[in-house]
């Protein structure tokens, strides 16, 4: 193998340089002479490095890197710091940029509806934002919508709607459905006594606030579907052990399963009463069943004329004062047709103070709708039933 180096490996930029010495060549040109330490030279690459001469944010000057064969040793009162990246040539530190301030969030305004101006007013006159939509002022943590209970309250009225004239028309021809199959028969009359007990178990917990409450609508229903088959397998003379057996049967149940409940005890006692409520009225309806023929055929078509009357647009004293005479005269006129003649007109009077009862209870505290469509439409033919039951037996 040749000693001669290989000339002309490297041209253009990089002549002169080779970065493969030869370990013989050096050893035999040293050879006689001394050698002179020469100064370590860059490389050409490193030399056209660009090099960060800006300012940095150091507050103290850090020496340079010093060579390999070199021990530093830092000053005294030099406080290390760790070793910075590098860029380009050794011993150049990074810049350290100056760190970004993070800028405060900016406040923002809540939204404000926009106020308007009552018709007429001019510029004086401001309507409140709950006035003019039903809604309360938006706040950070929200607002619930202003019911209208609690606005007719803030404002001094009575916090009481009265069903109106839909239901009552409903009531009246579920009365006189009842009014229509007394006279056909006590299983005829089955069919609407039923419909009218399965309504007024929903109505009466949906008019307490408790909905969905399919078990104890299922469970009154129940009772009342039980009380109907004892009175008649029973007869119309056991009447009264087959309604009062039945309810108190339903009334131990519903304790026994208001006990196995997990919820907590207030909770479980407002269940327990609107259950044993919802479950005594849709079994006292059965009084229908258990009254004679002629007493339901009158008592149901006087409720149904009562209520139609009390929701004419009169004021409350004059409509109640309408309805009971319009009760009497209607069980006077439905009376004439039956054996009870003029006797129907204290039947009728007694079964429309019952009705007005009921009607009143769903009124209560600005119900819902769907209260007013179904214990507006049960309640009062449900109420009436004891009075249909007692005053036909009394004055028959």
């Amino acid at each position: 193998m040749s000693d001669q180096p290989y000339e002309g490996r490297y041209e253009g930029p990089y002549e002169g340089y080779d970065p493969y010495p030869q370990p013989q060549q050096q050893q035999r040109q040293g050879q006689g002479q001394p050698q002179q330490q020469q100064p370590p030279q860059q490389p050409e690459w490193q030399q056209h490095t660009q090099q960060w001469e800006g300012q940095t944010w150091e507050t103290q000057v850090q020496p340079s890197m010093p060579g390999a064969d070199a021990t530093y040793l830092p000053p005294q009162g030099y406080q290390a710091y760790p070793e910075p990246q590098t860029y380009g040539t050794v011993g150049r530190p990074l810049p350290q940029e100056a760190p970004t301030p993070t800028p405060a969030p900016e406040w923002t305004p809540a939204y404000q509806p926009p106020v308007q101006q009552a018709p007429g007013a001019g510029t004086g006159g401001v309507v409140a934002p709950d006035t003019a939509s039903g809604y309360g002022p938006p706040t950070v943590t929200g607002n619930a919508r202003v019911t209208d209970a609690q606005r007719a309250r803030a404002e001094g009225r009575s916090p009481i709607i009265e069903p109106g004239i839909q239901p009552a028309v409903l009531t009246a021809v579920l009365g006189l459905l009842l009014s229509g199959t007394a006279a056909i028969g006590q299983y005829a009359l089955v069919v609407p006594l039923v419909l009218l007990q399965a309504v007024t178990a929903a109505g009466w917990f949906r008019l307490n606030g408790m909905w969905p409450a399919r078990q104890g609508i299922a469970l009154a229903f129940l009772g009342a579907v039980t009380a109907d088959v004892a009175l008649l397998a029973a007869g119309r003379e056991n009447a009264p052990a087959a309604i009062l057996g039945t309810l108190g049967v339903w009334v131990l149940l519903t304790l026994v399963l208001q006990l196995r409940s997990h919820a907590d005890p207030d909770t479980r006692m407002y269940g327990l009463m609107a259950t044993v409520t919802s479950a005594a009225l849709a079994i006292i309806a059965t009084g229908h069943l258990a009254a004679e023929p002629d007493a339901v055929t009158v008592g149901a078509a006087a409720v149904a004329v009562a209520i139609l009357a009390r929701a004419l647009p009169l004021p409350t004293a004059a409509s109640v004062v309408v309805a009971l005479l319009a009760a009497a005269g209607a069980g006077i006129a439905v009376g004439g047709m039956t054996d009870l003649g003029s006797k129907g007109a204290f039947l009728g009077l007694g079964a429309g103070v019952c009705a007005l009862i009921g009607h009143r209870v769903a009124s209560y505290d600005y119900p819902s709708r769907f209260v007013h469509f179904t214990a507006g439409v049960a309640l009062p033919l449900a109420a009436a039933s004891p009075a249909v039951y007692l005053l036909g037996r009394a004055l028959g």
